[in-house]
């Protein structure tokens, strides 16, 4: 199943869970793609030891994820 993701957010937690759950889609062999739009796209920036955010996007392309700005 193809499944896309907008993220269009500030709330640090959201985005994390965001990439958290497309993690677990591409686990089970799903082609997902995020497009992050609006406050989302700075996620780089609100990367911190509780939400490790470049760890989850480093590990989502890598899985073949498609990440989208």
């Amino acid at each position: 199943m193809k499944i896309a993701m907008v993220l269009c957010q500030e709330n640090v937690e959201v985005i994390w869970n965001a990439f958290r759950l497309a993690n677990m889609m591409l686990e089970g062999m799903e082609d997902v793609s995020i497009f992050l739009n609006g406050p989302a796209v700075e996620y780089e920036k609100m990367d911190s030891v509780t939400f490790p955010l470049l760890e989850l996007a480093k590990a989502f392309t890598l899985s073949e994820g498609a990440l989208f700005a």
